[in-house]
C-alpha cells in the first residue's frame, strides 16, 4: 500500500519513504525545511509539528516531536508545519508576535516554537484569566513551550509574545478545521528490504500479528523507540504500531477501580481523568515535557520498563495493575510483578498491555516526589511515591513505588511493614525513614551519586509529613 500524508492542506505521497524514516525526515525530503533535528531525542523542539488528534466530535491541534514520530505512523493523517502557518507576505499571528517583540535570533528553534505555541494557540479551552507565572492574562499556559529550547534569545520575548496572544480570527481556516473529526487511523502495510511497517486495523489484528511476528517491535507514542532509532541505529525487521487501535484508548470509572487504556497518550490521560487520581495530577507536569507527553502513551512507558520512569512508581503506590492481552486471551498482572530485570517484563512477546486498573477508593495521603538536575523536563535521579491511609492516628496502610534506586521501579516493602499499624507521628516517620534510607540497590551514574539517592530517599517521608501528612 502507497502512505500518504496530508502537509499543509495538500496529499503528499510516501513513496519511497524509509521504513525507519522519521516523520522529520519525511517532511524534509518533500521540501518543508523549517523543522530542524536539533537532539534527535525529543529533547528541543527544534522539529515540533502540529499534528490533527481527535478531541471529543471534533479534533484539535497538538504538536508532536517529529524526529521520534515514524513517517509510516503518520499515513493517513494531517500536519502542519511552520510554513503552513504563515508567510513572509502574511505572517501567522504566532509568527508576528514572535518576530515583533524579538523571540528571535539565529532562528534554528523558530519554527518548533510556533507549533508549539500555535498548537496552545488554538486551545478550544483556553480562556482569559487572572496571570500567573504559568499563565498570561490570555489563559496561555508556558508550560506548553516547556519542550521547547533556544540558546541565544533567552525566554523572556518568546514568552512575551505568548502572552499576547488575542484569540484566533474566527475565519481562521485552522480554528474551522477544530469542529471536524480527525481522520481515522488508516490500515497501513509497507514492505521494503530494509523492513516492514503495518498499522492494523483493530486489536483482533494487532494480536494476530505479533502473534505470527514475535520478533516484531511494536511502537505507540515512538518517545522511546524514536531515540533508539536516531542514536542508536536500531532497525527492526518489523515495526507494528498499536496507538491508534480504539480497544487500547477507553477510559472506565467504575465504584471499584478506573481502568484506563494503555494507548491513551499521557496528555489525554491528564484531560479524561479530570483530577479523580491527585498522585497522577502531580506526576504530569513533570513528566519530561508536554511535547513528549502528546505523544507517550500509558502502555509505552511501562513496557520499555526503565529503572527511571515518572510514571511506575506513582502506579505502584496505587497499587495498579495491568491486563495483558493476546490471542490466548487476557491475563491480569500487579504492577509489582511486572518488571523482572534492567528493561525485562514478565510480558510474553505476543502480548500487548491493553489497560491499566487502578483500584478504588484511593489513599487521602498521596505524593509524588520527584528529585532531578532541572525542575521540569529531565530525566529523574530518584522518584517517590506515596499512598497513606490513616485511621483513628495510626497507619492502617501504605503503598510506597520507587524509581532510580534499582534496576526496575520497585515497592519498599520494609518501609511499608514499618509504618503500617504504627502511630502516624513524628517518631514514627523517623524511625520509618532510616528504613527508607536503605531500600534499593542504587548506584552511581551521571545522574546522581548511590549516597545522594540515599539520602534523597531518607527525606522523602520527614518531606510528606512536612508537606501533606498532618492533616
Amino acid at each position: 500500500m502507497e502512505a500518504s500524508i496530508t502537509v499543509n492542506g495538500r496529499p503528499r505521497s510516501l513513496a519511497g519513504t524509509r521504513v525507519h524514516a522519521s516523520a522529520l525526515d519525511a517532511l524534509r525530503d518533500l521540501g518543508f525545511t523549517g523543522a530542524k533535528e536539533g537532539c534527535a531525542e525529543g529533547e528541543c523542539g527544534a522539529c515540533s509539528v502540529l499534528v490533527v488528534r481527535p478531541d471529543g466530535d471534533g479534533s484539535q491541534w497538538t504538536a508532536l516531536n517529529a524526529c521520534l514520530v515514524p513517517a509510516a505512523a503518520l499515513d493517513g493523517q494531517e500536519v502542519v508545519t511552520a510554513e503552513g502557518l504563515g508567510s513572509p507576505e502574511a505572517l501567522h499571528p504566532v509568527q508576528r508576535e514572535l518576530a515583533g517583540r524579538g523571540g528571535s535570533q539565529c532562528g534554528y528553534c523558530t519554527p518548533g516554537f510556533v507549533c508549539s505555541m500555535a498548537a496552545e494557540y488554538y486551545r478550544r479551552d483556553r480562556r482569559p484569566r487572572e496571570p500567573d507565572v504559568e499563565h498570561g492574562s490570555n489563559g496561555f499556559d508556558i508550560h506548553a513551550l516547556g519542550g521547547n529550547l533556544c540558546r541565544c534569545t533567552g525566554y523572556r520575548p518568546i514568552r512575551d509574545a505568548a502572552w499576547a496572544l488575542a484569540d484566533p480570527a474566527p475565519d481562521d481556516p485552522l480554528v474551522d478545521r477544530l469542529s471536524r473529526p480527525a481522520p481515522a487511523p488508516a490500515p497501513t502495510r509497507i514492505e521494503t528490504p530494509t523492513g516492514r511497517f503495518a498499522r492494523p486495523a483493530s486489536l483482533e489484528e494487532a494480536l494476530q500479528l505479533v502473534s505470527e511476528h514475535r520478533e516484531a517491535t511494536v511502537v505507540a507514542g515512538s518517545t522511546d523507540w524514536g531515540v533508539e532509532v536516531n542514536l542508536r541505529g536500531e532497525r527492526a525487521a518489523y515495526v507494528v504500531a498499536v496507538d491508534r487501535l480504539p480497544e487500547l484508548r477507553e477510559l472506565e470509572v467504575a465504584d471499584d477501580a478506573i481502568r484506563f487504556g494503555a494507548a491513551l497518550t499521557l496528555t489525554e490521560l491528564e484531560r479524561e481523568l479530570a483530577g479523580r487520581v491527585p498522585m497522577l495530577d502531580q506526576v504530569w507536569p513533570q513528566f519530561a515535557s508536554r511535547l513528549i507527553r502528546n505523544g507517550a502513551t500509558v502502555g509505552g512507558n511501562l513496557a520499555t520498563a526503565s529503572p527511571i520512569g515518572d510514571l511506575a512508581p506513582a502506579l505502584l503506590a496505587l497499587e495498579a495493575e495491568l491486563v495483558l492481552v493476546s490471542v490466548r486471551g487476557e491475563r491480569v498482572v500487579a504492577l509489582s510483578d511486572f518488571f523482572t530485570g534492567y528493561r525485562e517484563t514478565v510480558r510474553e512477546p505476543d502480548e500487548l498491555i491493553g489497560s491499566v486498573r487502578v483500584p478504588l477508593p484511593l489513599s487521602p495521603v498521596a505524593q509524588f516526589q520527584k528529585i532531578a538536575k532541572r525542575r521540569f523536563d529531565d530525566i529523574s535521579g530518584i522518584a517517590v511515591a506515596v499512598a497513606l491511609d490513616v485511621a483513628d492516628g495510626t497507619v492502617t496502610r501504605v503503598r510506597i513505588g520507587l524509581g532510580g534506586v534499582a534496576a526496575t521501579p520497585i515497592r519498599a516493602t520494609a518501609t511499608e511493614t514499618a509504618l503500617e499499624g504504627r502511630p502516624w507521628d513524628v517518631d514514627t516517620v523517623t524511625a520509618a525513614a532510616a528504613v527508607l534510607r536503605g531500600e534499593g540497590t542504587p548506584i552511581d551514574d551521571a545522574r546522581a551519586s548511590a549516597a545522594y539517592r540515599s539520602a534523597m530517599l531518607g527525606n522523602a517521608l520527614p518531606r510528606l509529613w512536612a508537606e501533606a501528612g498532618r492533616d
